[in-house]
């Protein structure tokens, strides 16, 4: 139910499919200069439209998609790559951009490799790789409690 199961939904589909996709889920980090990468959406999020984005030919399935609450705010963006020298050569572009976000920022990113079919996790300047649908969506669950905003006292 709700984004993050319409999320995992679409990741482990696009895993099956052999396409990779790189989806952005803020925190409290605002990720506007990420946003501005892009192009705007703002749409309520669904596997399906997770899926059609990250499907090529579209023009926006290179880059990544920012998820701000349960609002698909814009796709095809373009991250920082983590300047980590200690990164394995055969983790690829996405990878490298995933874990730039999360060195930088507080927000988690959800890579899916098209070689290896694989979904990943990235958090903290850490990644967390080939994590399946179970793990992941109670990973997430636990991130993304869906708090009362606090009032400024």
């Amino acid at each position: 139910g709700g984004p993050i199961g319409e999320i995992v939904q679409a990741a482990n589909r696009l895993a099956e499919q052999g396409l990779g996709a790189l989806i952005v889920l803020e925190r409290e980090a605002e990720l506007r200069s990420i946003e501005e990468t892009g192009t705007r959406i703002e749409s309520r999020v669904t596997s399906e439209i997770l899926e059609t984005i990250f499907t090529p030919p579209t023009p926006l399935h290179d880059g990544a998609v920012l998820i701000r609450g349960n609002q698909l705010v814009a796709a095809g963006c373009i991250l920082p790559l983590t300047l980590n020298p200690h990164l394995a050569a055969t983790l690829g572009t996405r990878h490298r951009a995933a874990l730039g976000v999360s060195e930088e920022t507080d927000a988690v990113v959800l890579v899916v490799s098209e070689e290896t079919r694989s979904v990943s996790l990235a958090m903290d300047g850490r990644l967390r790789l080939n994590i399946d649908p179970a793990a992941l969506r109670s990973e997430l669950a636990s991130l993304f409690v869906i708090q009362p905003k606090k009032k400024a006292a």
